[in-house]
């Protein structure tokens, strides 16, 4: 198989878009899919393969990171992963049932609506902050207690419990379907919805993608050698030797930023980022 150095600035490309991502706990694919799909011109299917062999090396990196300053509530985790895997297998098996032009929409307005929800949820919590008794409630009331490497002690309460495995259920099919959605939707449960402290919820979200994350790609892997020609799997290949240890670089500087920078900075930051994403998408599909 013949490789060339035409996708070497996908190395750089990757360090950055791995360092928002574990900052910020959304899913890197959400960026390397329209990267793919629109810059390398692949079809939507090749793309959010490749994407979620990225997101799995870079999310891998960013657990390890998150691990050592022991922030992932596990048992949080492995209650998300019992909805998300099963759901993540089936998204992956019917990717291909969807044409490219549905896929590019659905992600576009996915993204959008997420990031829309973002916004809101940051603005909602400026409101709030003005109200002292509801901080102090929040400090007395809680259920859950994690204890970090540096002895910071974080409280907390998973609110609506249903909702979040039904986001994780949604969330899991849409990442084996079209590459994200699951970090996402967990962004918006824990962080905007739960006000759940965003280390605690950034690596907890990472624990739950990387598993889900890695069964998606199986489904993908299996599609790809039972179907994809020569040139697919030329063309993957040619991506991932550069993006693969771009985002494992990334997932160890992006927790490193996350203990540094302003969470509302972030949050906003990444709306803005995911409307503008999904607008240009869906600018793209009558091209």
């Amino acid at each position: 198989m013949e490789l060339t150095l035409t996708n070497w600035y996908l190395f750089p490309v990757s360090i950055l878009i791995a360092t928002l991502a574990m900052a910020s706990g959304v899913g890197g694919a959400v960026f390397f899919s329209p990267l793919f799909i629109i810059a390398l011109k692949l079809e939507p299917s090749v793309a959010i393969g490749a994407a979620l062999i990225t997101e799995l090396f870079g999310f891998s990196s960013g657990l390890y990171a998150y691990a050592k300053r022991r922030l992932i509530d596990t048992n949080l985790g492995l209650k998300l992963l019992m909805f998300s895997v099963p759901a993540a297998i089936v998204g992956s098996l019917s990717a291909d049932l969807f044409p490219a032009v549905a896929l590019k929409s659905i992600f576009a307005v996915g993204i959008i609506f997420i990031g829309t929800q973002l916004y809101l949820s940051y603005r909602q919590e400026q409101r709030e902050k003005l109200d002292t008794e509801i901080k102090d409630e929040a400090v007395v009331k809680h259920e859950s207690e994690l204890i970090a490497r540096d002895g910071t002690t974080y409280h907390y309460t998973v609110c609506e419990k249903a909702q979040g495995m039904f986001f994780a259920a949604i969330g899991g099919a849409f990442l084996g379907m079209i590459s994200v959605g699951l970090a996402e939707l967990q962004e918006y449960h824990l962080v905007a919805r739960c006000r759940i402290p965003s280390p605690v919820a950034v690596a907890t979200s990472i624990f739950v993608v990387v598993v889900s994350v890695l069964i998606a790609s199986v489904g993908h892997f299996y599609n790809f050698a039972t179907g994809a020609e020569p040139e697919t799997l030329r063309q993957i290949v040619s991506i991932v030797i550069f993006t693969i240890p771009g985002v494992i670089i990334g997932g160890q500087i992006g927790p490193l930023i996350q203990a540094k920078v302003n969470p509302d900075i972030l949050k906003i930051a990444i709306s803005v980022l995911f409307v503008a994403v999904g607008v240009f998408m869906l600018s793209t599909l009558a091209k």
